[in-house]
């Protein structure tokens, strides 16, 4: 049996298109998932759709089930939620999360979907992919109980990040932000909100997911003695210079990468990325995350979404993009 679907296509830097796609009938490890949601991971996937893919970083960036090469034609996107309509019976009928690209029906192994928790609707599931980079890098923080923290960059990232971290006792968590309408999405999750100028200094730990030079600068300047700044920015091809001087060599302060491809050091061995996705989902059980998607388009409305991301016309977090009639 094949079965027709369609895809959502970066063809050229800057150019987008819906594209027919043939499914054959899934093997015996492997499930149909008809797709209801995906979200826009607006920070990565504008890098994406505008070409600004170092060479260099083009096998890191691949994502599991992309197409194509970088920079086109090249099929992308991670953030896909569905329902199985074929495969292993305990999974039938069951909604999934998997890291997809857009696209509205696909065949997958079995081991690339995991079940969405009862409790977490399935459009907030379109997060899980986010989360789980938030909870990879907590694990690499490692944030104590009392912790200052501050969050810059009030993208997806930093907001999951900012989200998770108001649930540690006694952190006190600062999210920082050039944009005045996040402090509407930093009451949601809980934690304060401060324009740069107006940001606390002395925190123990920042973690940085503004993408900026000035943001990884501030950063560091706000750290107290012997502090540590966890960086998560995508800079794509864009050069970043920061001053090493003042206090980075006498503070004795740090500054560490982590990313979601390698799961944290401290849990490598115990941790699987399973672990890391199905955590993810079950940390979604909470409706504060629900501020997080600001805005929903269908399918068929992806192309102009990613040309109106890139250009900053559309301002977002996490757009979703639905996939059923009615919806």
């Amino acid at each position: 049996m094949i079965r027709e679907a369609s895809a959502c296509w970066v063809v050229e830097p800057g150019v987008a298109e819906i594209q027919p796609v043939s499914l054959t009938a899934p093997g015996p490890d492997e499930v149909l998932v008809r797709a209801r949601y995906s979200g826009v991971s607006r920070g990565t996937e504008t890098l994406v759709f505008a070409g600004r893919v170092p060479v260099d970083q083009y096998a890191t960036m691949r994502a599991p089930f992309q197409e194509g090469e970088f920079p086109g034609p090249v099929k992308y996107g991670y953030l896909s939620v569905g329902v199985v309509e074929q495969g292993p019976p305990e999974l039938l009928g069951r909604t999934v999360f998997c890291l997809h690209p857009h696209q509205s029906a696909y065949v997958v192994p079995v081991s690339a979907v995991v079940p969405v928790p009862e409790g977490v609707p399935a459009a907030r599931a379109v997060l899980a992919g986010t989360v789980e980079t938030a909870v990879n890098a907590l694990w690499d923080a490692a944030p104590l109980v009392g912790d200052r923290v501050t969050v810059i960059g009030a993208g997806m990232v930093g907001c999951c990040v900012a989200a998770l971290l108001a649930r540690f006792p006694g952190v006190h968590v600062e999210l920082v932000d050039t944009d005045a309408r996040r402090a509407g999405v930093a009451g949601a999750l809980g934690v304060n909100f401060a324009n740069p100028a107006d940001a606390r200094g002395d925190r123990d730990l920042v973690v940085h997911a503004s993408a900026t030079a000035a943001g990884l600068q501030q950063s560091l300047d706000l750290l107290a003695p012997e502090g540590t700044v966890i960086e998560l920015s995508w800079y794509g091809d864009r050069p970043v210079q920061v001053s090493l001087g003042g206090a980075f060599h006498s503070g004795r302060l740090s500054v560490r990468s982590s990313q979601v491809g390698m799961v944290a050091p401290a849990r490598r061995g115990r941790r699987s990325y399973a672990d890391r996705l199905a955590l993810a989902l079950d940390l979604l059980d909470d409706p504060a995350f629900d501020a997080l998607i600001t805005g929903a388009s269908r399918f068929a409305e992806l192309p102009d979404v990613l040309a109106r991301l890139t250009s900053g016309a559309l301002p977002a977090l996490c757009h979703l993009i639905t996939y059923e009639d009615g919806e």
